[in-house]
């Protein structure tokens, strides 16, 4: 095995398509980080469960959890919203203020046990519809590609919008490294390459000399991170979430530009995990050779 890095952060989205926490440690299990993404928006008319591709104006939310650490699916977030007002997942109010967030009558539910298939089903109103919508969201320009992922979708991404008993698309488990921020930075120093605009759970801080799309390489490849084990399976082609506003964050294409035609469309690997442990920041990362 080889040293690659250190754990620099660790993140925690307990909203689907909301931004999260920053945390010192958190358990690292089958379905990814403990309470991530236990929580999602549900479109009341479409009965279909939205994301932040679709709903944008989730980003410019913050949900932390209520009490730490985590102790349970059912327990409640506190959700900022972009006016300064916190509002609880237990509020009555909650439901009515995401509706009027999004322009959608929307409700706020929590995970539910896989045998109710229903609840993760798209909305289709036709064969083809849902995958140009879709399409859509990853906002190419004219001459740039599509990823190769939505050619290839498993079958059940016809039916469900996350994978059932989940509320994850691919994978419950997605990183980056500071390699891969810096080098996208130096072809596009006007833009503010935040690592909130891109989600991951973990950002690895690589070690000196490491330059470039590093962790692009690792695809097909295991990280072992302190006690736990990943299995890096595929990298993280990026949709027009990249660009948009957040709390801090002020909308910018050329974040999207940038990674479309300078990085193959990709920025990040998704994973899933072999061994379970918690993970801890400074945890040392090691690739199998």
């Amino acid at each position: 095995m080889i040293k690659v890095g250190t754990v620099q952060q660790i993140w925690r989205y307990p909203v689907k398509g909301m931004a999260g926490e920053s945390l010192d440690a958190c358990y690292l299990g089958e379905m990814g980080l403990q309470g991530d993404r236990i929580w999602a928006l549900r479109d009341v008319q479409r009965q279909e469960i939205q994301s932040c591709k679709f709903r944008p104006q989730l980003l410019r939310c913050v949900a932390q959890f209520r009490q730490l650490p985590y102790s349970g699916s059912e327990q409640h977030v506190d959700i900022l919203f972009p006016d300064g007002q916190t509002v609880g997942s237990d509020d009555p109010q909650i439901h009515e203020r995401l509706s009027s967030l999004t322009g959608h009558d929307s409700t706020l539910e929590s995970l539910r046990p896989i045998s109710q298939l229903d609840f993760y089903r798209r909305h289709k109103k036709d064969d083809h519809t849902w995958l140009a919508e879709l399409k859509a969201t990853f906002d190419r320009e004219e001459g740039e590609p599509l990823p190769e992922i939505l050619d290839a979708l498993p079958p059940d991404a016809e039916d469900f919008v996350s994978l059932p008993g989940t509320f994850f698309l691919v994978t419950p488990f997605h990183l980056l490294s500071t390699a891969s921020l810096a080098h996208l930075q130096q072809l596009n120093p006007e833009a503010n390459w935040d690592v909130q605009r891109f989600r991951p759970n973990l950002v690895i801080e690589t070690l000196p000399g490491m330059e470039g799309l590093v962790e692009q390489a690792w695809v097909n490849h295991k990280l072992y991170i302190g006690e736990a084990l990943i299995d890096c399976n595929s990298t993280t082609p990026r949709c027009g979430a990249v660009t948009r506003e957040q709390q801090s964050l002020q909308s910018d294409t050329s974040i999207l530009r940038t990674i479309v035609q300078k990085a193959d469309q990709n920025l990040g690997i998704y994973g899933v995990t072999k061994k379970s442990a918690l993970i801890k920041l400074g945890d040392e990362v090691f690739l199998d050779a």
